[in-house]
């Protein structure tokens, strides 16, 4: 078993984090038990983090101990495998959806480092007294990822972190193609936030690009 980022192990062609509540499953993922410790396989079908990592991600600014704003948090599928490698972080999960956060809150109940926050990530003054942290995570469906990311990053993210982004064509303009709307969005970030990395998502997600960013 190879450690590939901090907390996050590849074991024969699957993606791995240590089960933070071992025993339990959020998503009906498979677990693995090895050298006497509980894994939990992540899946990149259901996790676009997880997709950029099958597909040669090099920067991950997700840290043991880092302090995290995750947009578009939904169920909590990437979130709890981000709770796995934060073994003294947090994270505050937005999630606009009451439907999705029944589910967030059920897993959160066993995990006490992710906060769930019931929030439209467009109006952030809504939960601004988490302050400041060191990154950044959009996963919103929405013409206005960009604007979003950068409402976020002017309010919470401290100069020098990161953001990352999975970017849907789709959801932005379908009347353009997706490398169209990619540089539409990178070009709108640029002015505060540097590009460090972009990684293709398929064939996990089909017109997805994910980004990685640092705050200027």
């Amino acid at each position: 078993m190879k450690e590939i980022f901090e907390n996050v192990f590849e074991h024969e062609g699957r993606i791995l984090t240590r089960n933070r509540v071992p025993g339990k499953q959020v998503y009906g993922e498979r677990l693995l038990n090895i050298n006497g410790k509980e894994y939990r396989a992540w899946n990149p079908r259901r996790s676009k983090l997880c997709a950029a990592i099958k597909n040669g991600l090099k920067n991950n600014p997700i840290k043991h101990d880092s302090e995290i704003l995750y947009l578009g948090a939904s169920t909590g599928t990437t979130p709890s495998h981000i709770s796995d490698v934060l073994t003294d972080g947090g994270i505050y999960a937005v999630e606009i959806s009451a439907h999705s956060m029944k589910f967030l809150l059920r897993f959160c109940e066993k995990r006490e480092n992710v906060i769930p926050i019931l929030a439209d990530a467009r109006q952030p003054k809504n939960y601004q007294e988490i302050g400041k942290v060191d990154v950044i995570y959009e996963d919103v469906a929405s013409p206005e990822q960009a604007d979003i990311l950068l409402k976020n990053s002017r309010m919470f993210l401290r100069k020098g972190g990161y953001a990352m982004i999975a970017i849907k064509s789709q959801s932005i303009d379908v009347t353009q193609s997706p490398e169209e709307t990619y540089a539409q969005v990178k070009e709108e970030i640029s002015s505060e936030l540097e590009l460090i990395e972009e990684v293709a998502l398929e064939p996990y997600e089909k017109s997805h690009l994910f980004l990685v960013l640092r705050k200027k």
